[in-house]
């Protein structure tokens, strides 16, 4: 069966979500701009500021809704145009490993609403992107989670966001095609546009085998395509680039995401660093835009000292031509394994 079909959809559904992708905040911008500079790192950044491995960082919407929001006005005050909410765990599933399975529409919304408040401070036009991390379920048929229920978790997170005031929801380092499906749907059934991305780690794949030219193809084989897509996350900047390079040789003219970890982790002082620097994270948003990637993040360990290198040099640095991948292993270094769409292997 193709994971990626589903039951039919009545017309008149099919031209409401195509003019929610068409008026989008993030539509309307990419039509303004070459790219897009998202934020960086929500845990990383939580933890150095005191929250502890035992409780889910969205229970700080509630509990330390001032912390959130230094965490997005640190993000905008380096130069994000997008940032997301602190939402990522805040699913049935997740929360309900401590207890707060009935806060999901309350965690969701306040998260949402503390970044709405902030993007609206920032005087120039800033998006809100309501994140949703995957279920933490394995899907049926290697796990018990099925469709309709995976649905209705990322439905009951995305009113939350919607209502709380996200542009745009924000789906990110998922593993599955079937868990991707399940989170467009929900995007359709709350009529929010919205951006997908598939964290690609050993080989070049997903944990569940997903390569970036299998998601190139899947994204547009969904009723209501996402308004861009890409990778997230994974194992460094550089083997994040070259999963951009398979979504690039799909041949899908789909705007792409790229999020890139800034290095690997270490404990420095009681706190969680990753040892990419500025200079590095600086070389890797313009080696993304040369690839054609349209919105340029970072994902874990990426700090504000990063993001401000980066619009940087994203603002003074001259476009440059498509970067083949030695030049990628050149200056971000070496790739950790052979990737799957790597043509050479």
């Amino acid at each position: 069966m193709d994971l990626m079909t589903g039951p039919d959809i009545a017309p008149a559904a099919l031209a409401v979500a195509k003019e929610v992708v068409m008026t989008d905040a993030l539509s309307l911008m990419l039509q303004t701009r070459p790219h897009v500079l998202a934020d960086g790192a929500t845990g990383t950044a939580l933890f150095n500021m005191g929250l502890d491995a035992a409780t889910p960082a969205e229970i700080w919407n509630a509990t330390h809704p001032d912390r959130i929001a230094a965490l997005h006005r640190s993000a905008i005050e380096a130069g994000s145009d997008l940032f997301l909410t602190n939402s990522f765990g805040a699913n049935a599933s997740r929360l309900a490993r401590h207890g707060a399975a009935a806060r999901v529409t309350e965690l969701n919304r306040r998260a949402a609403e503390i970044a709405r408040d902030q993007a609206d401070r920032a005087g120039r036009t800033v998006i809100v992107a309501g994140s949703m991390g995957p279920s933490g379920e394995f899907m049926a048929p290697m796990g018990s989670l099925t469709h309709a229920r995976a649905v209705q978790m990322f439905h009951e997170q995305a009113e939350a966001l919607r209502d709380g005031g996200a542009d745009i929801l924000w789906v990110e380092t998922l593993s599955s095609l079937e868990e991707l499906r399940a989170a467009a749907e929900a995007a359709r059934l709350s009529g929010m546009a919205w951006c997908g991305s598939l964290s690609f780690d050993t080989a070049g794949r997903t944990i569940m085998g997903v390569t970036p030219g299998q998601l190139a193809a899947a994204v547009e084989r969904l009723p209501n395509p996402p308004v861009a897509y890409g990778a997230n996350c994974g194992v460094g900047a550089s083997d994040l680039l070259r999963s951009v390079t398979g979504l690039a040789a799909s041949g899908n003219e789909r705007p792409t995401i790229a999020k890139g970890n800034a290095g690997v982790p270490h404990l420095q002082d009681g706190h969680i660093h990753y040892d990419g620097t500025p200079e590095l994270m600086a070389d890797y948003a313009c080696l993304a835009r040369d690839l054609g990637v349209r919105i340029i993040g970072g994902c874990c360990g990426t700090m504000p000292a990063h993001l401000r290198a980066m619009h940087e040099a994203l603002e003074t640095r001259p476009r440059g031509p498509r970067p083949a991948l030695d030049q990628i292993t050149a200056q971000l270094g070496a790739f950790s394994s052979c990737g799957a769409d790597d043509r050479r292997h």
